[in-house]
């Protein structure tokens, strides 16, 4: 199961409270908070952009390693970048890919635009004409 979650590390900053978090796997995902509760949340959205930076330049997504505290991008982004690196992975056009969900290819660009937010239902269909299922989980903040 692919989670796209990622090993942070958190580095107390000069302002009391505050942490800087840098990803070895994603160097460009580099933020700050000003607090653990809020460097956490900042470093879910600042991997989420990257990740999806990635895809759009037609880069891979790098391989995550293991580490003590590993943040996911927040769910409808990891859905986005779901969406589009499996379509990517599965060799079709936009056209075959209208086709299998039943809309037309204007759906479809915007379906594997990084951009444009997608509601859950057309994710989940896209994901399951594309031969995968979504899965969700529930963890511990």
């Amino acid at each position: 199961m692919k989670t796209y979650a990622y090993a942070a590390t958190f580095e107390p900053t000069e302002k009391e409270g505050g942490f800087t978090v840098t990803f070895a796997d994603v160097p460009e995902a580099i933020t700050e908070g000003d607090d653990m509760a809020d460097a956490r949340a900042m470093a879910a959205d600042a991997l989420g952009v990257i990740l999806l930076t990635y895809l759009e330049m037609g880069r891979a997504l790098p391989e995550p390693t293991a580490g003590e505290t590993m943040i996911a991008p927040e769910p409808e982004i990891a859905m986005k970048i779901a969406v589009i690196e499996t379509f990517r992975e599965a060799g079709i056009s936009r056209s075959e890919l209208a086709r299998r969900i039943g809309k037309d290819e204007k759906e479809a660009r915007r379906l594997l635009d990084p951009d444009v937010i997608t509601k859950l239902p057309m994710l989940v269909s896209a994901l399951r004409a594309m031969g995968k299922r979504l899965v969700i989980g529930l963890e511990a903040a």
